[in-house]
């Protein structure tokens, strides 16, 4: 029996391989089929997706989501319908010394899928505000390998990973050290690190030279300093090398850290992210970010190809959380789906540096199903 059918949508899902037009049906909460002219059940909702895109539920791989925990956060929930995100992945808001109430006051009551990378710093993104900012991992007392262990292992059902945030802001003159101790605390966990990069030092050298396969580095298109892009073009080696091993690259677009010249420095050389993500946070939803969408959008108007995007925004993060369940519309999956439009038109978007790129297509929102319910878009202009 089917509670929903989502009926004559361009079903995209890189997972299958399918780009077709089709039917999408949902019952007890799951995927139980895509299809041509698939009958609904008596009682059943069903959705004209006519002339809309049907992608997999996606997949948000760095958002700050403890909203009322952290300066930085925001409300997950009120954010999904206008990003079409059904699972947002929280990038280390939250260290051991706060996690549970993350876990009890945010993710559980959620009417949207939260999961978490643990910031490897006690109190985790502490400070970040546009009056007040204080890299977490500058002061090495704040780093306690023992209570970041106990907290991932104790929480395995919700934590992905480890966070850290290295560089001149993060990390102020702990330099590398706190990669090499939230590396050492995920490897006695059995979980990947995902690692921010901002200003040197450290050196993209530094950080990639010890990142493993499975790790992520995140804002991986960022502009110079610590580009991944060779001046004059390429792309730097010790980026190749990482890639060979099965490092995860990342976009983390956020407030500071994708630039255009970057962007299409790596896509001219070939060099395409593994992952689309925005850094949505309380200061660059304001923009340049905004939410996915628009971060994904922005890599269609760099040429992208449509199915590469949402591959990226799908089936990718699945794959990099250890989670393949997720992005896909196969049948018994989560019955988490996406529905978007593609507008026409005349836009201007805008990278970290206020450098403007016209594009004349959008991605924009136009419905969610979460967990076999349609949740309607309740859009705002932007």
């Amino acid at each position: 029996m089917t509670d929903l059918v989502l009926k004559g949508g361009r079903v995209i899902d890189p997972s299958q391989g399918i780009d077709r037009i089709a039917d999408v049906a949902f019952s007890d909460g799951r995927v139980v089929g895509v299809g041509t002219d698939l009958r609904p059940a008596a009682g059943a909702i069903v959705r004209d997706a006519r002339g809309h895109i049907v992608t997999p539920g996606l997949i948000d791989l760095h958002t700050h989501v403890y909203w009322g925990g952290t300066s930085l956060g925001i409300d997950a929930a009120a954010l999904a319908r206008r990003s079409g995100t059904t699972t947002f992945i929280d990038a280390g808001s939250a260290g051991p010394g706060n996690f549970h109430g993350f876990r009890r006051h945010v993710i559980e009551p959620s009417s949207v899928r939260i999961l978490a990378y643990l910031n490897i710093s006690f109190p985790g993104i502490f400070a970040f505000s546009s009056s007040v900012m204080v890299g977490e991992c500058g002061d090495l007392r704040l780093l306690d390998l023992r209570e970041c262990r106990r907290v991932a292992e104790a929480h395995r059902d919700l934590i992905l990973g480890i966070k850290v945030r290295v560089g001149r802001h993060a990390s102020a003159d702990s330099g590398i050290q706190p990669l090499d101790m939230a590396l050492e605390v995920a490897e006695a966990c059995g979980l990947p690190v995902m690692a921010h990069l901002d200003f040197p030092p450290p050196s993209r050298k530094d950080v990639l030279s010890r990142l493993r396969k499975g790790d992520v580095l995140t804002h991986c298109f960022r502009p110079f300093p610590n580009a991944p892009a060779k001046p004059g073009g390429g792309v730097r080696e010790e980026v190749l090398e990482a890639r060979e091993r099965g490092v995860v690259f990342d976009i983390g677009h956020g407030g500071g850290s994708f630039g255009f010249g970057t962007a299409r420095a790596m896509l001219d050389a070939g060099f395409l992210p593994d992952v689309i993500s925005s850094d949505v946070h309380a200061l660059s939803i304001e923009g340049p970010a905004f939410d996915l969408l628009h971060t994904m959008s922005k890599f269609i108007c760099l040429g992208m190809d449509l199915g590469a995007v949402i591959r990226c925004a799908t089936v990718a993060p699945a794959a990099a959380i250890g989670h393949p369940e997720l992005g896909s519309l196969k049948p018994g999956s989560p019955g988490d789906a996406t529905v978007i439009a593609v507008e026409e038109g005349e836009f201007t978007y805008r990278d970290v540096l206020g450098e403007p790129l016209p594009g004349r297509q959008k991605l924009a929102p136009r419905g969610l199903v979460v967990d076999g319910a349609w949740w309607e878009h309740e859009g705002e202009a932007r």
